[in-house]
C-alpha cells in the first residue's frame, strides 16, 4: 500500500474550502491553467516527484479537486448544507482517493481525483 493518507488528508480540505470559489468561468480557466503542468502526472509519480513536499502535492490535489467540481457543476457549500456532513465528506474524499490510488498506482491522478470527487458525492446522496 503507497502512503498516501499523510499527503492527501491535508488536500481534502479543498473539497469544501475551495468548491463554492469554482464557479466563474476565468477562475476555472486559470485553475485548469495553473492544474495543466500537473496533469501528466499518476497517482504514482506525484508521490516520487513531490516525496518531500507534502505542501506541494496537496495544493496539486487541491487543483485537481476544483477541476473536478466545476466539471462537475458541483457547489459543496450547496450540496452538502450539514456541517457534520461536511466534515464527514473530508475524511471520505481521502478514503476514495487512496482507494483509486491503491487500485491502480499508475492512473493519472486527475483521473483519481475526480472518481474520489463522484465517489465522495455519491456517498452523500
Amino acid at each position: 500500500m503507497i502512503p498516501y493518507s499523510k499527503t492527501m488528508a491535508a488536500a481534502a480540505i479543498s473539497i469544501l474550502a475551495l468548491s463554492g470559489a469554482v464557479s466563474a468561468d476565468e477562475e476555472a480557466e486559470s485553475i485548469l491553467d495553473t492544474a495543466t503542468p500537473f496533469m501528466h502526472h499518476s497517482c504514482e509519480s506525484i508521490l516520487e516527484t513531490y516525496e518531500d513536499d507534502h505542501q506541494q502535492i496537496s495544493d496539486i490535489v487541491a487543483l485537481m479537486v476544483m477541476v473536478s467540481l466545476y466539471n462537475r457543476e458541483i457547489d459543496i457549500l450547496v450540496e452538502i448544507e450539514d456541517e457534520n456532513d461536511r466534515e464527514a465528506l473530508d475524511i471520505e474524499f481521502v478514503e476514495e482517493l487512496e482507494d483509486a490510488c491503491d487500485d491502480d498506482p499508475g492512473m493519472l491522478l486527475a483521473g483519481a481525483v475526480d472518481l474520489a470527487v463522484l465517489r465522495t458525492m455519491a456517498a452523500f446522496d
